[in-house]
C-alpha cells in the first residue's frame, strides 16, 4: 500500500525515534527515508499581497455525532440513569464474533431507525476487570462498540450513547438514542 511521502519535520522525527531502537537483524532492514528523499513544499502563491494557504491533502474529520453529555437535556439523563426509560429494541451481541456483532448491529439500527425507535438497549457484556491480565480474554465487542457507532452510516441519527441502569443491564449493557427522525415538511 503507497502512502504519502513524509513531511521533512516527520522525516526527522521519524529518524530520531528509530535511532532509538536496536534491530534483531541488521541484515534484514531497509535503508530509512532522509529529510533530502522528501520533496520539498512548493512555495505558496501569491494572491494581491496575500500569500495563499495551501489546501490541506486531508479534510478535517467531521464533528463526532455522538458527543455523551451535549445532545441529551438533563431531564433525559436523568430518567436514563434511573432506569425509568423502556427501549424501544434490544440488540444482544452475546456469543458472537467481532463481525458476526457488527453486522448484527448495523441491521438492528437501520430496522430501529425504519420503525422510527428512539431508544435502543444494546447488550455487550460486561467489560473486563481491571485487576484482569492482558489480553482480555472479554470486552472485545464493548470496546469496538463506540468506533463502529461513530463509523457507522446510522451516526448522524445517533443522539447520544450511555451506559445502562443496573436494571437493563448496567456495566454490560448501553443505550443509544437516535434522534428524532424530521417529518417532511407540509406544502
Amino acid at each position: 500500500m503507497a502512502g504519502r511521502r513524509l513531511s521533512p519535520d516527520e522525516a526527522a522525527l521519524w529518524a530520531r525515534v528509530m535511532a532509538t531502537v536496536s534491530p534483531l537483524s541488521p541484515d534484514k532492514i531497509a535503508p530509512l527515508a532522509t529529510a533530502t528523499d522528501v520533496p520539498a513544499k512548493p512555495a505558496p502563491k501569491r494572491l494581491a499581497g496575500r500569500v495563499a494557504k495551501p489546501m490541506p491533502l486531508v479534510p478535517p474529520p467531521s464533528p463526532k455525532p455522538v458527543a455523551p453529555g451535549i445532545t441529551l437535556d438533563g431531564g433525559w439523563d436523568r430518567k436514563l440513569s434511573r432506569g425509568a426509560v423502556e427501549p424501544d429494541a434490544t440488540i444482544d451481541l452475546h456469543g458472537h464474533t467481532l463481525t458476526s456483532a457488527h453486522g448484527l448491529l448495523d441491521q438492528a439500527l437501520e430496522r430501529s431507525r425504519a420503525r422510527g425507535d428512539r431508544v435502543i438497549l444494546l447488550i455487550t457484556g460486561k467489560p473486563p476487570r481491571r485487576e484482569s491480565e492482558r489480553p482480555h480474554a472479554r470486552g472485545a465487542i464493548r470496546a469496538a462498540v463506540g468506533d463502529w457507532l461513530h463509523a457507522s452510516r446510522h451516526a448522524a441519527a445517533i443522539a447520544a450513547v450511555r451506559n445502562a441502569a443496573p436494571r437493563h443491564g448496567g456495566a454490560g449493557a448501553l443505550y443509544i438514542i437516535l434522534r428524532r427522525a424530521r417529518s417532511a415538511p407540509k406544502s
